[in-house]
């Protein structure tokens, strides 16, 4: 087998909630190439009313980061959510410290908001947060999709398939038990 080569990856579920999932999966842009999707779904108990809040608040992500990545939200308080808003960040990747540059192309609360990096650690990053109330209105289903391309040109497959897309689904693993701490409390 190739090492390029790649297979679908398999849903992760979480065993407290089967309905929430992680699924990384290779695509083909005509614009852009080779790229990669990540889809995360994750159901919250609580109205979207209180959960949208939660995401607007960029100092958030912060709380949603594993903290070997020492992320910080660079840009001064407060921050005015909208779209053409920027934001800005520093982090550690693998010890490497990074600048990480986040444009907001699409905000539309409190359904959802898009965010493009501009600069930072990917040569793509193109992230949709989606929030659908449930039936009752008493629950939020979270959901993020992901367009990533690493930096490494023609090695980006190699990179992705080694270092990258196992690093992003175990950031999205811990966000997911970190937004669990924060709304079944």
């Amino acid at each position: 087998m190739d090492i390029l080569e790649e297979q679908p990856a398999p849903v992760a579920t979480h065993p407290a909630n089967p309905g929430n999932s992680i699924r990384v999966e290779p695509a083909t842009d005509p614009g852009l190439g080779r790229i990669w999707i990540l889809t995360a779904i994750q159901t919250l108990p609580r109205p979207i009313d209180e959960v949208f809040p939660f995401f607007a608040d960029a100092f958030n992500l912060e709380k949603l980061t594993p903290s070997f990545l020492r992320f910080h939200v660079v840009t001064p308080r407060p921050i005015a959510m909208r779209s053409g808003c920027e934001i800005n960040y520093k982090l550690r990747v693998r010890g490497v410290p990074i600048r990480w540059k986040t444009f907001i192309l699409d905000w539309d609360p409190p359904h959802r908001f898009v965010d493009n990096q501009e600069r930072g650690p990917y040569a793509l990053w193109h992230h949709t947060h989606s929030f659908t109330p449930s039936e009752d209105g008493q629950s939020t289903i979270c959901k993020d999709t992901v367009l990533y391309r690493p930096k490494g040109w023609v090695l980006a497959p190699l990179i992705n398939k080694v270092f990258v897309q196992r690093d992003v689904k175990n950031i999205f693993e811990y966000r997911f038990k970190q937004l669990e701490s924060v709304f079944l409390q």
